[in-house]
This record gives structure tokens, sequence and C-alpha cells, in this order.
């Protein structure tokens, strides 16, 4: 299980990075009226992704300690994952806008990321250790 917990916590910072540049390609594409195009779905589609991959982990690690190894469900647990699932919840509402014009997904995208990343930073700092770990 350390394994797992080790790759939870690994790829917090992958997806931080590309959050990070989805950020900026997502506000540079608003501001200049550019196209939706392939590698933006493409990116946004990752970071959906890693965010599920992120979430189904955690969920893991979570019942993992638990239940098999009699930790409990601290409250500390419970909002770390609490706020991780709106989190993953939030990063996938894009898809509502998939049929509307360039500008307003650009926008949409680049609000969703930044509310998203907020919740990952409050979540994370949830945890003993926060982003020290």
């Amino acid at each position: 299980m350390a394994i797992l917990l080790q790759i939870h916590s690994d790829l917090r910072w992958l997806i931080v990075i590309l959050a990070a540049v989805a950020l900026v390609k997502f506000l540079a594409g608003w501001l200049r009226d550019a196209s939706f195009g392939r590698f933006d779905r493409i990116l946004g589609a990752a970071f959906n992704g890693l965010m599920d991959l992120q979430i189904t982990l955690g969920l893991i690690i979570l019942l993992w300690n638990g239940l098999v190894e009699d930790a409990g469900f601290t409250p500390r647990r419970l909002e770390h994952m609490g706020v991780m699932l709106a989190a993953a919840v939030i990063a996938h509402l894009g898809s509502r806008w998939k049929k509307s014009g360039d500008k307003i997904r650009f926008r949409n995208s680049f609000l969703l990321i930044l509310i998203v990343l907020g919740l990952i930073v409050l979540g994370v700092a949830r945890l003993p250790g926060g982003w020290s770990r």
C-alpha cells in the first residue's frame, strides 16, 4: 500500500504542472480569440484523466487504511476526500460547453481549472504535512 500512497502523492505534482500549462494555454486562447483545437481538447482530457486516476487511488488508499489497516476514517482524511472529490467533479464540468464558441470554451476551461487548482491546494493543505509531504 505504501507504493500506492507514494504514487498518489507524486501524481499531485504532475496534476499541478498540467494545470499550470492548461491555465496558460487556455488564458492565451481566451485573450487571443484562438480556435479551440485538438491540443486544447487533449490537454483538458489529460487533466480530467489524471484527476480521475488520482481520485481512484485516493479512494483505494482511504478504504484500505480505514477498513483493512484499521486506521479509521479521521476527519482530516474525510475532509481531504470531500474537497478532492468536489475538485474532480468540477473538473468534468467543462464538457457542458463542448458545443459553445471557442472564446467561451477557453474562458470556462480556464476558470474551471483555476477553481479546481484552488480546491487541490486546499485539499492537500488539510492533510498532516500538507504540501511538504
